[in-house]
């Protein structure tokens, strides 16, 4: 059954309110693509002036002759660490550019540091971003390519770095984890490797060396003089020479990023196939209607209404689309359908408001007992035909109140959320609005291990509505005034409130999520169906499903 939605029109006959719609959308991403073109300078020009004077090219540029020239390069946590380092003087992207490309059509996780911020040293958001790199490459079983140019471990927040079971040292046990599961990783030394750092590159399979600006050793000239007197000078000690012809830590010596680039080219190019997933593909047909038009049909408004399935329309192959239950459990959308030919299951939240089976009205975004249960089974059906599943989020939470809780939403909310932690196959997950308290989590949070995770621009990402949660606080603060015998003014009520409500305005906006790598980005609308297909392509490299059980989902 395909989707039921108005017929597509041409721009000039579009409604006011669609154009309006639109517009919205393109304030909000004007604001991102600024931000993102003010990232990617990384430690601004004069960093970047001082790191070419040395010979070295910067960390995109580096990435862009590495990958083939038709290659789309997904950058993964490019927002990472925004605005958490300000007191330190900031920390673009963590100081590290990390995704997925093609080199000789092979899909590689690709990992660099960017040395023009903060000398590339590693902040707690740089440990946390590799550690989202590697676990992406494990899952999807991507070759790795580190292209290694770091002072190391930023001091002054060693104690968030070091010691703990997610910091500094988990990269390196992912190495040792990868060489055992057969995934390939290349490094290369294109400037300082230092300390803890250095067992990075030497637990890969391969590693390079460019000449006059790599250098890789436990200790530099200043700690060894200080450790056991001895005077000696960083490239004597540990620099291209010394580390391929004396000591042999290092397999290749070149002279340059342009040479070291292509070197792991031919290097990629020679590495054989291995099996997929097997996930099924078909040639891929265009949508019915126009991706770039999906903007006009998302409501500025987060509390109106609309129908989901028109939004399907512009990122699914036309008439791929079958709906699983329609006519039940209905502010769940959940249907097989086709996205640039791959075959995917999508749960989908329904932000119109239905009737259920008994006349009762249920309101849109909210997840009902019917819609928990038909979800369960929807998840366990695509875990037993081997179908990757694609969440769209817009959640504001399982429904409350005495009918709801007597009705037992709790039980079948637990199935939902068990059936989604027991899936096997891919999961991706799309934030396209709201992505409030447990919804998150029966939605596939970042909690329920999706292989990948974006946001849009209009995502929020809390516990509960900023409207909620601010009366809430304000409520449990005039209790605490009250027990102390205390009343408290109107006026310092509204400031009250107004302070929780600035402070969580703040944390819901999804900049603030993917500075911490709650998501992997955020991206255009208009790019969710070329994210998807990427993606999906991703997981599809991966064939073990060995710990597949369909049993273990309870419904």
């Amino acid at each position: 059954m395909s989707i039921d939605s108005p017929p597509a029109l041409p721009s000039s006959e579009k409604s006011l309110e669609f154009l309006q719609r639109e517009d919205a959308f393109k304030t909000h991403l004007r604001k991102i693509t600024a931000l993102e073109a003010k990232i990617k300078q990384g430690g601004g020009p004069k960093a970047m002036e001082k790191h070419r004077a040395k010979g070295k090219l910067p960390a995109r540029e580096r990435i862009k002759l590495l990958i083939d020239s038709d290659s789309a390069f997904l950058e993964l946590g490019l927002f990472a660490a925004h605005a958490m380092y300000e007191s330190e003087g900031g920390c673009a992207s963590a100081g590290v550019v990390a995704g997925i490309g093609k080199i000789h059509g092979r899909k590689c996780l690709i990992v660099a540091n960017d040395a023009t911020v903060k000398a590339g040293a590693w902040f707690p958001l740089t440990a946390k971003k590799n550690l989202r790199a590697q676990e992406i490459a494990m899952e999807n079983h991507l070759p790795v390519i580190y292209l290694v140019d770091s002072a190391g471990v930023y001091l002054p927040m060693q104690d968030e770095i070091f010691a703990d079971k997610e910091h500094f040292g988990r990269q390196f046990r992912n190495n040792a984890v990868m060489s055992a599961m057969g995934i390939t990783q290349i490094a290369a030394v294109m400037g300082p490797c230092v300390a803890g750092g250095a067992y990075l590159p030497i637990m890969c399979d391969e590693a390079l060396i460019v000449e006059g600006t790599g250098s890789i050793f436990l200790a530099g000239s200043h700690l060894v003089k200080a450790a056991i007197g001895e005077v000696i000078d960083n490239e004597t000690l540990g620099g291209a020479t010394a580390q391929t012809t004396v000591s042999g830590v290092i397999d290749h010596k070149v002279s340059s990023d342009a040479e070291c680039l292509a070197q792991i080219r031919r290097t990629v190019s020679k590495l054989g196939t291995a099996p997929k997933a097997g996930f099924s593909r078909i040639e891929t047909i265009a949508p019915k209607f126009p991706v770039a038009e999906i903007l006009g049909h998302f409501p500025e408004d987060r509390a109106k209404p609309y129908d989901v399935r028109i939004l399907l329309n512009h990122i699914c192959d036309a008439d791929s689309v079958d709906e699983y239950k329609q006519s039940y459990g209905k502010t769940i959308l959940c249907a097989t359908a086709r996205i640039d030919g791959w075959a995917v299951g999508i749960v989908a939240n329904q932000r119109l408001v239905v009737r259920n089976a008994k006349g009762e009205l249920q309101v849109g975004g909210v997840i009902y007992s019917d819609s928990a249960d038909k979800a369960a089974r929807f998840i366990m059906t695509c875990n037993q035909r081997k179908i990757p599943l694609l969440f769209l989020q817009d959640v504001t939470g399982f429904m409350v109140g005495s009918r709801a809780e007597h009705g037992g939403i709790i039980k079948d909310g637990a199935k939902m959320v068990s059936a989604v932690a027991n899936s096997v196959v891919p999961k991706i997950t799309i934030i396209t609005g709201n992505s409030y308290g447990a919804g998150n989590y029966a939605m596939c949070g970042k909690a329920y291990d999706p292989r990948f995770i974006f946001a849009w621009p209009s995502a929020q990402i809390a516990v509960m509505g900023g409207k909620q949660a601010s009366e809430t606080l304000l409520a449990i603060k005039v209790g605490q005034v009250e027990k102390e015998g205390r009343t408290i003014s109107d006026g310092d009520k509204k400031a009250f409130l107004k302070e929780i409500s600035d402070r969580y305005t703040e944390q819901m906006n999804p900049l603030y999520a993917a500075a911490r790598l709650w998501v992997d980005g955020i991206i255009d609308p208009r790019e969710t169906r070329s994210v998807i297909s990427q993606c999906l392509d991703c997981a599809n490299e991966n064939p073990d499903l060995a710990k597949f059980n369909a049993g273990v989902i309870q419904t």
